[in-house]
């Protein structure tokens, strides 16, 4: 999830057991960690990086000593499907253990384009018409203050031209689960916030009204559809949608940590129902996974060529996305430094994690995590790392590191 909004704290049982106190130097002792989780002088952080070397683990050092996070993860793959990966900072703030290579973390927003695929999917079925109107799928259900339904299509809601309202802005701080129409109540509370198709905006309302349209099109749930359709038809071994009541991340992973404020001690955060996310944001995934799933989306193994191209399609994107990038239907084009070309991803953000990344047309591609959600300043540093590592990527002689 990506706006300020999404900025939710649902704290683990351990957070609440004392974290508070265990963590309150957190900031201090991520300065002096490098990749390898290990404890030394902030001194010795310049050494680290000129031996593992290359522009990516140079950028999680700096995200660690300067930026302040816990714990950064990377990988990178190159055009040929190798993956390196890479770390930096302490995967357990309270007990010190190192960062695990790979390791799982809620990815957020990353989940929307998994939702969107599986709507064109069937529209490339014929189930379902881009253009059509919502409210034949979904007949009276999508209907407010200035919301209709039949007047918004299925494109509007994969590209955020809607103008439905956001669900996050009406959530209360209560911990506990939420049913998608539960959701979709909250945002029906609010009025449009413009006419379809009359500009963009961000909304995590238009992929929660997609995942109903996917349940109601198919009869089958929707984490059901995203694992028979993108998750095994992409290979991905280490990711998936948490069942209902599912607290914790299933395989080895690095803790993520909620920070009320610049300097405020970090809370384990790690632990929690992600139900308010569903469609739009509840997926776990590793940064390898990321790569090749949006590797396999971009080389036609999940669409075909008409409706990737449709998915490609785009318009100016607004926060809180980076300057120049475009919105496609579940996937961001995101200009590169060198050479003008463009990335295709969409990153996410969720209580304890922020993902950044995406892949070129020739198949690099990087995904970076980091075990918080960072002020504005942290966010812009992962997308400049993203961009030099695959700008370097496509210069052999530089290399990634």
């Amino acid at each position: 999830m990506r706006e300020q909004a999404e900025q939710r704290f649902r704290p683990s049982g351990r957070g609440r057991k004392g974290g508070r106190a265990l963590v309150a130097g957190a900031v201090a002792v991520a300065a002096g960690v490098l990749a390898a989780g290990t404890v030394v002088p902030p001194a010795a952080a310049a050494p680290s990086a000129a031996r593992h070397g290359g522009t990516v683990q140079q950028g999680l050092d700096a995200l660690v000593r300067s930026d302040g996070v816990p714990a950064a993860l990377a990988g990178v793959t190159d055009g040929r499907g190798h993956t390196r990966t890479y770390t930096a900072g302490v995967g357990d703030l309270a007990t010190g253990a190192g960062v695990p290579r790979d390791g799982q973390v809620r990815v957020g927003s990353n989940t929307k384009a998994f939702t969107a695929v599986v709507v064109l999917q069937l529209v490339a079925e014929g189930k379902v018409d881009l253009d059509g109107f919502v409210g034949t799928y979904l007949p009276g259900l999508v209907r407010g203050e200035g919301i209709d339904g039949d007047r918004i299509t299925v494109r509007q809601l994969l590209q955020h031209t809607s103008g439905l309202p956001n669900y996050v802005n009406q959530l209360s701080d209560e911990i506990r689960s939420y049913e998608p129409r539960e959701l979709l109540d909250l945002a029906l509370r609010q009025q449009a916030d413009f006419a379809p198709g009359e500009r963009w905006a961000y909304s995590n309302t238009n992929y929660l009204v997609a995942g109903l349209l996917v349940e109601q099109v198919t009869g089958h749930p929707l984490a059901a559809e995203i694992e028979r359709r993108v998750i095994r038809r992409a290979g991905l071994r280490h990711t998936y949608f948490p069942a209902p009541g599912e607290l914790r991340i299933r395989e080895r992973h690095p803790r993520g940590y909620h920070q009320g404020a610049p300097g405020a001690p970090f809370v384990d955060a790690t632990e929690w129902d992600p139900s308010w996310a569903w469609a739009a944001g509840q997926l776990v995934s590793t940064n390898s996974d990321l790569n090749r799933f949006y590797i396999a989306l971009l080389r036609g193994r999940l669409l075909p060529a008409p409706q990737l191209a449709q998915m490609r399609t785009t318009v100016p994107a607004g926060p809180p996305f980076a300057d120049g990038a475009r919105y496609g239907l579940g996937l961001v084009g995101t200009p590169l430094s060198c050479d003008g070309e463009v990335y295709w991803g969409h990153g996410g953000s969720m209580t304890g994690y922020e993902t950044r990344g995406g892949v070129t047309e020739d198949g690099r591609a990087v995904n970076v995590a980091v075990t918080t959600q960072p002020g504005e300043a942290a966010r812009q540093h992962l997308e400049r790392i993203v961009d030099q590592a695959l700008c370097s990527a496509a210069r052999p002689d530089r290399g990634v590191g």
